[in-house]
């Protein structure tokens, strides 16, 4: 394949992945999970492994009803051949249960990483890896450790 191509191809790939943190996990717009991803979609993450596509909107469902000022902003992005990684920032209020927690009204700001993968122009599988514990510290769940 041409430089040019692959560039080309790369730069939509990341077009395409971003609008998960920025579309559907920000803005709360699940619908655009048919859009971008396979029917047959994995997603893989602390919350457990999750297919299809209305496994995942139920998913983000979820954490918008945990966090409902939920947002999620791309910091860095990188994609080679079928693979896009993203580091994400993750920022929100806890507003309802999540993980068997309570709501404690705490704020939280934590770091995200994410890979995606792309065939045919569809998201087909995702590896998310968001600072749990840092969220669970934040949250007042989990001490800090003294340092």
């Amino acid at each position: 394949m041409e430089e040019s191509m692959v560039a080309a191809t790369n730069e939509e790939n990341k077009r395409l992945t971003r609008r998960f943190p920025e579309e559907v996990a920000t803005e709360g717009n699940t619908d655009v999970i048919d859009e971008i991803s396979s029917e047959d979609i994995i997603d893989h993450s602390p919350l457990g492994e999750v297919r299809g596509r209305e496994e995942l909107k139920e998913q983000i469902e979820y954490l918008r009803t945990a966090f409902g000022d939920f947002s999620a902003t791309v910091e860095d992005i990188v994609a080679e051949g079928d693979t896009v990684a993203m580091r994400v920032t993750l920022r929100g209020t806890h507003q309802g249960e999540f993980m068997g927690v309570e709501p404690t009204g705490s704020e939280f700001e934590v770091g995200n990483m994410v890979f995606t993968r792309i065939e045919d122009g569809k998201i087909v599988e995702r590896w998310v890896q968001p600072d749990t514990l840092g969220l669970m510290q934040q949250l007042g769940v989990v001490e800090s450790p003294a340092v």
